[in-house]
């Protein structure tokens, strides 16, 4: 059997247990995106099967579904909405790093990584996963709730803080000089404010150069355009996923409506792709001996991050419903924790054991993430109703 046909017969397999997982998760009402890391953790390096044919083609197909989850994130909002909300919000962003980053270093540091080893395990707990979060509140329908621009907003400060973490952590494992990587860090920062400030006063433009009459043309022009922007936005040492956030508020009206409804089935497939390819990468066999470590970080970045959403979420008037619902969506962590690890172990500056670790805490955090968000506002409700029942 050739490898062309082995590959259409496993991605067959995955596609078809994808949608039978979706529709098991549709029947339970919760997300399919913990089962879909399950079902990838079953099939991957150390699995049950191992799918190697569809490594190829799962590669860029969950780098294609990142771009396409934010890229409709972005769509919701326009681009005065997203600045009033950072404006906003900033304050959130400094105890969202502090709270989330310390757990991070401080057990690297415990188990002798040293300080290489805490800048890496600090980013990894640190950035919640936009990917996997956007399809959450997707799913959940809670796009439109009045606690999802500051979610939004914390999540976007948090991809903005990795324009310059990335190129200081690339710097530190290299050996480059502090002068060459605050350089790196400097065209970070000028790209995204530069693409920021295009998008707020001519995102008309944008919107009229990709709008069409023709859905067939329509697609090719949204779908390159994401890519495009996405692509330029890595090589200026930028992640992909904040230019495809930029592009989405960038497009705006009837425009940015239209582009939601052609984009919503790509966005299901590919996104799906991303969740499963990352169970597909995980070897079941290195989570044991690192189990411990990550379910007490798992426990405590998770009330951290809880922390940061209802405390922002209070700062804007919100319910304690509301503040409930924004902590819990923070929790979930994925790909950028994944490319944190990936660059550090691939340099050689730090142990085999961190990837084990940032690969067991994130694939917790990525199934536990959402079974929070689905379950904290039945929980917070109950515990709304107990002291209102004491007191009668």
């Amino acid at each position: 059997m050739n490898s062309t046909t082995l590959s259409l017969i496993q991605l067959g397999i995955v596609f078809f247990g994808l949608g039978a997982l979706g529709r098991l998760a549709g029947m339970i009402g919760m997300s399919p995106v913990p089962l879909y890391l399950l079902g990838g953790l079953a099939f991957g390096h150390g699995g049950l099967i191992d799918l190697a044919g569809i490594n190829d083609f799962g590669h860029i197909a969950s780098e294609i579904g990142v771009i396409l989850l934010l890229l409709m994130l972005g769509l919701e909002y326009t681009a005065t909405e997203l600045v009033t909300g950072l404006r906003q919000s900033w304050m959130a962003g400094v105890l969202d790093l502090v709270l989330n980053m310390v757990p991070g270093a401080a057990v690297a540091l415990m188990l002798g990584w040293g300080p290489v080893g805490a800048l890496v395990m600090a980013g990894v707990t640190y950035i919640s996963s936009s990917g996997i979060i956007a399809k959450v509140l997707g799913d959940l329908g809670r796009l439109g709730n009045r606690e999802t621009p500051v979610v939004l907003s914390i999540l976007v400060l948090e991809d903005l803080a990795m324009a310059a973490y990335l190129p200081v952590l690339t710097a530190v494992l290299a050996g480059v000089s502090l002068a060459g990587g605050l350089t790196a860090v400097g065209i970070a920062l000028v790209v995204v404010t530069a693409v920021l400030v295009l998008a707020v006063r001519f995102g008309h433009l944008v919107s009229t150069i990709i709008d069409s009459p023709d859905r067939e043309s329509f697609l090719l022009k949204l779908l390159g355009a994401a890519l495009l922007v996405a692509g330029l936005a890595s090589a200026l040492q930028v992640s992909a996923a904040v230019g495809a956030f930029l592009l989405g508020i960038a497009i705006s009206g009837a425009t940015a409506h239209d582009a939601a409804r052609v984009l919503e089935p790509l966005r299901d497939l590919f996104a799906a792709m991303f969740f499963v390819v990352f169970g597909l990468n995980t070897d079941p066999t290195s989570i044991p001996p690192v189990l411990g470590y990550a379910l007490l970080l798992g426990l405590v970045t998770a009330l951290t991050k809880i922390a940061t959403g209802w405390w922002a979420a209070r700062r804007q008037g919100i319910g304690h419903l509301g503040r409930a619902r924004a902590g819990a969506a923070l929790i979930a962590r994925g790909e950028f924790s994944i490319v944190i690890a990936g660059l550090a172990v691939a340099s050689g500056g730090v142990p085999k054991e961190l990837a084990a670790l940032a690969t067991t805490y994130v694939l917790i955090m990525a199934v536990f993430g959402p079974v929070v968000a689905r379950y904290i506002e039945p929980v917070a409700r109950t515990l709304q109703r107990r002291p209102a029942a004491a007191t009668a």
